[in-house]
């Protein structure tokens, strides 16, 4: 029987999935333009669902015609999804509520003063709280300082409060936040509504690098695969998820010519995804795959080719270069 995954475990998705988005999403130049936010709340809390464990209730309260920012949608995208996750993570053993609210304020003299940067005028107020465990009094002053950090070697998810705290303060806006031991915490971000009215536009459709190729991306966690089918689709192709890949085998068992390129994971419990490919090019010798490894030296890269892996690409993933990578493996160049 299939072991049900903890609450802990379902954190840790949440946590990679943040760092995938992040590595996504970098090495990118910043783009600042007059936007909307709401739907970028939207985007998060739709992604963090499948993630987050069912102890944690999700609400949020967005109030209608709440104005423009100047900002690059990337950079709220990361700021929103570093607060959510960490409210997450205050929640994970108990549970709770996990609220996100988007509201309009005019800041007066007296608050700006308490926050140099800021200028009075209209604002909008983004806030992110939880019934978690709540943070420190000790700590509480600490948590936007660069070089503070209360997670593990390895737990770390991008740029962190600090990273978002900074990014906040460029757009001329400011980051405050409240808690109590026992009484969860409270994020307020504030941000500059701009005067100049900015319809919603659906997103630009990326350039369309694929010809609807068909791969099939093999990843031993859910919340990778989702990121990487939504990401690759948008290029272009057809993508089908997998993660398991005992069942993966089967698949290409029972129809071999389903799939233009396969792109799996090394790590992975039943079968790592060197012994995956060789099982898979010994049913169809001419299959392009591609092999993603948190790690790997000159001599692991080497042997992956000696396979016939036609790439090996280091995660964290940056999409951009597997886009690349995809299209050049596609049209039969060795990489």
């Amino acid at each position: 029987m299939k072991k049900k995954p903890t609450d802990e475990d379902q954190l840790r998705r949440a946590q990679n999935l943040v760092k995938q988005i992040l590595a996504f999403n970098r090495q990118q130049e910043e783009i600042v333009t007059p936007m909307q936010i709401a739907p970028v709340i939207k985007e998060v809390l739709t992604l963090l669902r499948s993630t987050l464990p069912a102890t944690i209730e999700i609400r949020k309260k967005i109030e209608p015609e709440i104005g423009n920012i100047m900002a690059d949608p990337t950079r709220i995208h990361q700021i929103i999804m570093i607060l959510c996750t960490n409210a997450g993570h205050a929640m994970q053993e108990k549970g709770g509520i996990l609220e996100v609210n988007l509201a309009k304020i005019r800041l007066d003299k007296e608050f700006v003063r308490e926050h140099p940067g800021l200028r009075p005028g209209e604002f909008l107020r983004l806030s992110v709280s939880d019934t978690g465990h709540g943070i420190a009094p000790e700590i509480l002053n600490k948590i936007f300082d660069p070089c503070f950090t209360t997670k593990k070697r390895g737990e770390e998810t991008g740029p962190g409060l600090a990273g978002a705290h900074g990014i906040v303060q460029t757009y001329g806006g400011a980051m405050t936040v409240y808690s109590e031991p026992g009484q969860g915490a409270v994020f307020h971000v504030y941000l500059p509504i701009i005067q100049e009215v900015v319809e919603p536009k659906p997103d630009k459709p990326r350039p369309v690098l694929g010809e609807n190729e068909r791969i099939l991306f093999v990843d031993d966690e859910i919340s990778i695969s989702k990121i990487a089918k939504r990401a690759l689709e948008q290029l272009g192709y057809r993508v089908e998820t997998r993660t398991d890949p005992v069942e993966v085998l089967e698949l290409f068992r029972t129809d071999p010519n389903r799939f233009d390129l396969i792109i799996t994971d090394m790590t992975m419990p039943k079968m790592k995804g060197d012994r995956l490919a060789q099982e898979i090019m010994k049913i169809r010798a001419d299959i392009p795959v591609i092999l993603c490894t948190g790690f790997g030296t000159q001599m692991e890269r080497e042997k992956a080719m000696d396979m016939g892996i036609r790439a090996f690409v280091l995660k964290p993933i940056i999409m951009r270069d597997l886009a690349k990578i995809i299209r050049d493996v596609l049209d039969r160049k060795k990489y």
